[in-house]
């Protein structure tokens, strides 16, 4: 951080950096941010641009009873709410039911047809046959998945190229998921089969990500070469070592599990923290302690969008410090999903800047206090 300092943009990139006296003779414009701190765009790097909170409607009814027009108005309404919040750029993890609703949401925000953010897209992501929902039909019903199902190495192949065919900026790949014998958490394609999904994406220049709770899906996500996991709740100590040693970045998504927790009933600062965590907690001080690299993303769409800072909160709350979760929503989130263009203030990257009221060092809840959004040089927010 430094004091005085002033950026001077020109067209849709940062021309300069360096004191106010240095830059003033060269400006035309002039906005004073006295007072604010000013920062990165700041990166989402976990949502879902088509999701509402489940406590207005579950994900199955969005995925089931909600049409893809409907869905795609309110992820326009949602990455408007995005970028007013300072967020220049986002990670969507999948459409969950909504095909390729995501791909054109980021080309109608490239054409300037809605306003919102950068965004990175997965389409609608991979599972295995059987594993992933709604669920609770008989056989002969037919309904949409909140994911495209793919099974062996020539299939997963083919979907793996489909996807990236159809607009995906990455694979995302449910790892494991809620299909044991009582319903618990486990594997869901074998290490070959996700080495296979991981050698066609990386051959493409994309990346592969993970969906993964479970200790086992993890393991074998890790060394199939995923770049991120996400949620990672059943992690141990031998994971975070591994994680460390493999460079794979970790998204904990925090946010979305107090938000059911809230929607379950639980009652934050009243009720004694779930199970589920206080596992979090457990498990977020461990990786913290491990060397582990954090991302921010909080799996937004799960709890309202423009609310996506709550993450940055519950990171701190958690332990990290200010100023590693700022790092976690700027230059780490952008060099993890290798965005050279961006997540820094320095002469030569994108324009995406935000400005908010206070010291975000001291209360990382000034961050909510937007006043000013620029996205490629061009002011979309500003507050007198």
């Amino acid at each position: 951080m430094h004091d005085g300092w002033a950026v001077l943009v020109k067209g849709d990139r940062i021309a300069a950096v360096g004191s106010e006296a240095e830059l003033a003779s060269e400006a035309e414009i002039r906005i004073d941010l006295a007072g604010t701190t000013l920062l990165p765009g700041l990166i989402e790097g976990h949502a879902h641009v088509l999701l509402h909170p489940y406590h207005e409607t579950n994900w199955n009814d969005q995925v089931l009873k909600e049409s893809r027009s409907e869905r795609a108005i309110r992820a326009a309404v949602h990455a408007e709410k995005t970028l007013m919040a300072g967020f220049t750029t986002i990670r969507d993890l999948g459409s969950e039911g909504a095909a390729y609703a995501d791909v054109g949401v980021k080309m109608a925000i490239e054409k300037g047809v809605i306003p919102g953010p950068r965004m990175l897209v997965a389409g609608p992501a991979i599972v295995a046959t059987g594993s992933y929902g709604p669920k609770g039909f008989h056989p002969e019903v037919g309904q949409p998945l909140g994911a495209h199902a793919a099974d062996g190495v020539d299939d997963l192949i083919r979907e793996t190229r489909l996807q990236i065919g159809n607009g995906a900026d990455f694979i995302k790949v449910y790892a494991d998921y809620r299909w044991g014998p009582n319903g618990e958490a486990r594997p869901s394609f074998t290490l070959e089969e996700l080495e296979r999904m991981r050698e066609v994406t990386q051959s493409s220049g994309r990346a592969l990500v993970a969906h993964a709770a479970t200790e086992e899906g993890m393991r074998r996500a890790i060394l199939a070469g995923v770049e991120t996991i996400e949620h990672g709740d059943g992690a141990t100590k031998e994971i975070w070592e591994m994680m460390v040693e493999h460079s794979v970045v970790w998204y904990p998504t925090l946010g979305a599990v107090e938000a059911i927790s809230g929607y379950n009933g639980w009652r934050k600062g009243i009720d004694p923290d779930p199970e589920r965590i206080a596992r979090k907690k457990e498990i977020f001080r461990q990786a913290l302690a491990m060397g582990v690299s954090i991302g921010m993303g909080g799996d937004v769409g799960v709890y309202p969008h423009g609310e996506n800072a709550w993450e940055m909160e519950l990171m701190v709350e958690y332990g990290m410090s200010e100023l590693n979760v700022l790092k976690a929503a700027t230059s780490l989130n952008a060099d993890t999903f290798h965005l050279s263009d961006r997540g820094r203030i320095a002469e030569g990257l994108l324009a995406d800047l935000v400005a908010v009221g206070g010291d975000p060092l001291t209360d990382i809840t000034v961050v909510r206090d937007v006043r000013l959004v620029m996205k490629g040089g061009v002011v979309v927010r500003e507050e007198k």
